[in-house]
């Protein structure tokens, strides 16, 4: 594994160390998805499709949500489950993934299942990775790659598998070190985790295009712990006790040796529970007494807040302009979501010529970039530069 630097803040190059702006609200009508009288917790989402585990009194035990939301006002929703607990899914498309807490012969332990609900009648259930004796838990998914955190080993390490097959998954290790790996997130190659190799815990990712040899590179390995962290396209977003309590940060991955980070959200009240897609963070914040959703554009430099209610929202998930969140206004949490639009969520159609840092513009901070690498250059030999 890599070392950690003597001064971790000199790893990162630091383009923001205050929150972002912070901008008012718009009147979003917020919904609930497939109100039950029953607990509904941990959402992800997908596309149109989303997913829960639910508390079902029914059968005194935790199932597995997936409803699409196609339809908003008739959502499907069908229950994935079976005697024991189901909890923890994610979902990418039509796979859904969580974990499964399996007895048999005396012996029980959490382990990785899989369904496809492209047929929401009939969904295909496949098991992921079963090892009898280790726990295998906190999935999540992106394309043909799931991965997990897996108690081989003794301690906690995170591994995946190739579901291009489900009926096949090819499983492979991802960082298997000193000390836990814990709460693997995935997009595309980018794997991310919250390890406590040094001691406290820091986010650390690694590329697992060569999946026989994953190349890990540090994201955030300041002191303090950064938890929770979440890997989007071509960033990492995390939440940070540096300063004594809880903040967001966001990470552009320019390189494996280069992690550009901007402070979302340094408020003094706690931050917590990121999650991004595009250029959209959302986040649990309590600066108002109760927990609400907040969201961030990585874009526009603008944080937003989303919910306004008394009670709390938590546990907030988001794909494309649609966030999904678990809420307790209505008394059993319940799984609400919104549909964001406006200038709160603007996107760049392209990047104009000359901007480096990738916010739609062209400003001092470019020529701040461009001036710290002239006259750099990366020819082999160096001399041919100056044929």
């Amino acid at each position: 594994m890599f070392s950690k630097p003597s001064n971790p803040a000199g790893a990162l190059m630091l383009l923001c160390c205050v929150a972002m702006p912070t901008a008012q609200a718009a009147g979003w009508q917020e919904f609930a998805i497939a109100p039950s009288g029953d607990d509904q917790e941990n959402p992800d989402i997908h596309g149109k499709v989303i997913v829960w585990q639910e508390f079902v009194s029914e059968f005194g035990d935790y199932d597995i949500c997936v409803a699409d939301i196609d339809d908003l006002v008739n959502p499907k929703v069908i229950l994935l489950g079976d005697a024991n607990d189901q909890t923890d899914p994610a979902v990418y498309g039509r796979r859904v993934v969580w974990q499964s807490y399996i007895a048999w012969q005396g012996s029980a332990d959490w382990d990785i299942w899989m369904a496809d609900v492209t047929d929401f009648e009939q969904p295909s259930m496949y098991p992921v990775v079963e090892i009898p004796g280790n726990d295998e838990e906190k999935p999540a998914i992106h394309g043909n790659t799931v991965v997990w955190e897996d108690t081989a080993g003794g301690d906690y390490n995170v591994f995946g598998a190739d579901i291009t097959d489900p009926r096949y998954p090819v499983e492979f290790a991802i960082a298997a070190f000193q000390g836990d790996q814990r709460s693997p997130s995935v997009y595309r190659n980018i794997v991310t985790w919250q390890d406590n190799y040094f001691g406290d815990w820091d986010i650390v990712a690694a590329d697992i295009w060569r999946r026989d040899k994953p190349g890990e590179f540090p994201v955030a390995v300041l002191d303090k712990s950064q938890q929770g962290g979440r890997a989007g396209d071509g960033v990492v977003v995390w939440q940070d006790d540096f300063f004594g309590d809880w903040d967001v940060y966001a990470g552009r991955i320019v390189d494996h040796n280069e992690i550009r980070e901007i402070a979302l959200a340094a408020n003094p009240a706690n931050q917590t529970e990121p999650d991004v897609d595009g250029h959209l963070v959302v986040w649990q914040d309590d600066r108002s007494g109760n927990w609400d959703i907040w969201a961030g554009n990585l874009i526009t430099g603008l944080t937003f807040r989303i919910t306004k209610d008394r009670h709390d929202q938590i546990n907030p998930a988001i794909s494309g302009n649609i966030v999904v969140w678990q809420d307790n206004r209505d008394g059993p949490w319940t799984i609400y979501g919104v549909v964001l639009d406006g200038p709160e969520v603007a996107r760049c159609t392209s990047n104009p010529p000359g901007d480096i840092d990738g916010d739609c513009a062209v400003t001092f901070s470019d020529f701040t970039l461009l001036a710290s690498a002239w006259l750099d250059g990366h020819l082999d030999p160096p001399r041919a530069r100056k044929l």
